[in-house]
């Protein structure tokens, strides 16, 4: 298994329906413009009706893992607060790794990975070199929000989510509606995305850097 696999430029569509692509996401589960408008008389400064909370980072938010590939949407785990490479290693050892066999039983599979802090671990690093063979480890470059497919998916998941009617009250409810969003996304849609990858390359090294209509 290679650390780094390079070339991907030259891939057609039929390289990239063996890849894997996994990341985070956290859910509001309040939406604004972070403004409040309170009305008050003169006397009513301090009145306990005229006082807006807030909420501390993280708070009021569900944090998710998932992953997808041109066969099917994957595994959507509810995560507490940030990924650390212990839980980051858990999840690809006890979740991941069956799913590639079972998809990918020849070994021809590739596991996109980013390059969070967590990526990077020794006991990550040293877990994939363990399981070398099984599958290939496909790097990405940092900061490249435009050739990361599942980006879009996690957008399609946010506008379900704050189209319900009624909206999520609490964060219990919240994690209830993400998956069932999850659920509900059509194949033809991360086919789509899937098979837009060339373009997305070619348009990326195109721009040298500037964005990119993706």
């Amino acid at each position: 298994m290679s650390p780094i696999h390079t070339g991907t430029q030259d891939w057609t569509v039929k390289h990239w329906k063996k890849v894997m692509w996994p990341d985070e996401s956290r859910f509001q589960l309040h939406h604004s413009d972070g403004r409040v408008r309170i009305w008050q008389k003169q006397h009513e400064s301090m009145h306990p009706t005229c006082i807006s909370t807030t909420l501390q980072a993280g708070e009021g938010s569900v944090m998710v893992w998932g992953m997808f590939s041109w066969h099917d949407l994957g595994l959507l785990i509810c995560v507490e607060q940030c990924l650390n490479s212990t839980t980051y290693l858990s999840i690809v050892a006890d979740q991941v790794y069956p799913i590639m066999l079972m998809v990918y039983p020849n070994g021809d599979g590739f596991f996109q990975q980013g390059n969070a802090p967590c990526h990077d671990a020794c006991i990550v690093w040293e877990w994939f070199k363990e399981h070398e063979g099984d599958f290939t480890l496909l790097r990405w470059p940092p900061q490249s929000p435009d050739v990361n497919p599942i980006e879009h998916l996690c957008d399609e998941v946010k506008r379900a989510t704050r189209q319900l009617v009624p909206q999520p009250s609490n964060l219990t409810e919240l994690d209830s509606a993400i998956p069932q969003a999850w659920c509900q996304i059509p194949h033809i849609t991360f086919q789509h995305l899937v098979e837009s990858i060339p373009r997305r390359i070619a348009a990326v090294l195109k721009a040298k850097s500037d964005p990119t209509k993706y």
